[in-house]
Parts: structure tokens; C-alpha cells; sequence
């Protein structure tokens, strides 16, 4: 008797600044908690926030939590195939998009591989992450991991 893949929480990270940002980024959430192995455990709010080292319009952002027994490097081929129809293109870094999305945490895993980091390693330099995420998981923002994002501009939709 084989046993189902152990499922994993894992919390990806949503962003669009380009066309319909808002909803680009309610689709990519419904298309992640539609993968194969794969249910929604929580969804952010949506969020307004500034580029950050980026230029362009605001950006809408969100962060879902995955129960999945997808691997990290099988979800991200999956997240970077939603990306693909939702139309992102990567002229140059941090060029603005219809739709990003970054693989923050995945369970306990810890990689360093040239296709993938966890946990993110720029996560906890941005508002945009630890917002949405402190919002549904709150155990995984501490306050002066908030507190040293407080002067970048995000607001709650």
C-alpha cells in the first residue's frame, strides 16, 4: 500500500502592476489553490504598495497559504506556468509585470539552488510580503521583522 505525499504549507507571494493588476492577482490565487496536490489554506487581503527598486504604477499584492504535496521545485514550475499565461514577460529585473509570483516558504525547507532560495531571501526587506503574510500567518512576521518595513508604503485594499 503506497501512502499520499505528506502535504506541506507553503505561502506564495502575489504581485501585479501592469493591465488589470487586481484581478491578475485574485486569478493567479485561484489557480495556485487549483494545482494538483494542492488546497488554499488562507488568503490576504489584497494590498496597494509602492515599486520597490522598481519603477512603474503601484502594484496590487497578496500572499496565499498552500497546503500542497507538491515539492518547492515542482511548485515552482507550476507557479512560473501561471505566470506564463498570465503574460509575464522579463525584459530586465524588477521591470514592472501582469503578474509575479515568488515562492516565500515552503514547510521547513531550506534550498540554495541556482532556480530557487527558501526562504525567499529578500522576504523580510519588503512590506509587501510581510504584511500579507503577518495577515494569515502571523507567527511567521515577528514585530521588528514589521517594524523594519514600517516606512515603505502599503495600504490595505
Amino acid at each position: 500500500m503506497t501512502t499520499a505525499p505528506a502535504a506541506s504549507r507553503a505561502y506564495v507571494g502575489i504581485g501585479a502592476n501592469l493591465g488589470d493588476a487586481r484581478a491578475a492577482v485574485q486569478q493567479a490565487m485561484d489557480a495556485l489553490a487549483a494545482l494538483p496536490g494542492t488546497r488554499e489554506a488562507a488568503r490576504s487581503s489584497l494590498w496597494r504598495s509602492a515599486p520597490v527598486e522598481a519603477s512603474g504604477p503601484d502594484f496590487i499584492n497578496a500572499v496565499v497559504a498552500l497546503d500542497t504535496t507538491l515539492a518547492p521545485l515542482e511548485l515552482l514550475a507550476q507557479m512560473q506556468r501561471i505566470e506564463s499565461g498570465a503574460g509575464r514577460e522579463r525584459p530586465y529585473r524588477n521591470a514592472p509585470r501582469t503578474l509575479d509570483l515568488d515562492l516565500l516558504l515552503h514547510g521547513d525547507a531550506r534550498l540554495d539552488t541556482p532556480a530557487l532560495v527558501l526562504p525567499h531571501p529578500r522576504m523580510f526587506q519588503r512590506a509587501f510580503v510581510l504584511r500579507p503574510l503577518a495577515e494569515i500567518a502571523p507567527e511567521q512576521v515577528s514585530a521588528s521583522q514589521l517594524a523594519a518595513v514600517a516606512g515603505q508604503r502599503i495600504e490595505r485594499l
